[in-house]
């Protein structure tokens, strides 16, 4: 079975991060997104990606000296984007140890012309099997998005299917509401205010049934008061 390529976007940009998230999805990439340098290292510590798409103008640490230190022990393909163009930009970033560099404003087919085209180049980029994550009596497989209780796979509906691969790319990240509805690709405009919210939770809470001991006592997906919710493994 052909394995969903995974790409991380690193971008500070929430409506441009969001938008690349949506494009590549419905393009058939899995999409996980940090917004900084730091952000990208947690996931990057417990996921694999097939490639990386980097902004360089981040602040705090630059995509440029974030391409330099992950090349001292990731060969995964990096693709950076920033808003300047000029030459001396981009061959900083190849000496970097970036593989492409794309300047914005770019057009999605560009990107994902690109992306194609790394992913083709790297083939040694897929991921190397199954990753796992343990939630007491039960393991979720990252790669394909299933949740196993033993030798019987846990039944679980597009949506909970869905929350899981979002809480699985952010272990132990809170994640808000907020994201979540954008992540599922919810309209709020169609449904705005509390509606949303609530019909998260509902979500939430069907989850809990399948994962947790007790559902009122959660141990594994635990809610962060004023925050969101977050992923807990052991």
């Amino acid at each position: 079975m052909q394995v969903q390529p995974h790409i991380l976007i690193v971008d500070d940009d929430e409506r441009i991060r969001g938008l690349m998230q949506k494009f590549l999805a419905r393009s058939g990439y899995l999409v996980t997104t940090a917004r900084d340098a730091g952000h990208a290292r947690r996931l990057l510590a417990g996921l694999e990606f097939s490639l990386i798409v980097l902004d360089v103008m981040m602040p705090g640490e630059d995509g440029i000296s974030l391409t330099r230190d992950l090349r001292r022990k990731l060969t995964t393909p990096i693709m950076l984007l920033t808003a300047r163009g000029e030459t001396r930009d981009r061959i900083e970033g190849l000496e970097a140890g970036a593989d492409d560099y794309l300047a914005k404003p770019f057009e999605p087919k560009e990107l994902l012309l690109r992306i194609g085209a790394i992913l083709r180049r790297a083939p040694q980029a897929a991921v190397q099997g199954p990753k796992q994550l343990m939630l007491g009596p039960l393991r979720y497989e990252l790669e394909r998005g299933e949740l196993w209780r033993g030798e019987a796979l846990v039944r679980l509906t597009a949506t909970e299917a869905a929350l899981m691969r979002i809480f699985a790319a952010r272990s132990g990240a809170v994640v808000s509401r907020t994201e979540l509805i954008d992540e599922l690709g919810r309209d709020r405009s169609a449904d705005p205010g509390t509606a949303q919210d609530r019909a998260v939770d509902v979500q939430i809470t069907r989850l809990r049934r399948k994962i947790e001991t007790d559902p009122r006592e959660p141990r594994y997906l635990q809610t962060v008061r004023g925050a969101g919710y977050m992923l807990a493994p052991e």
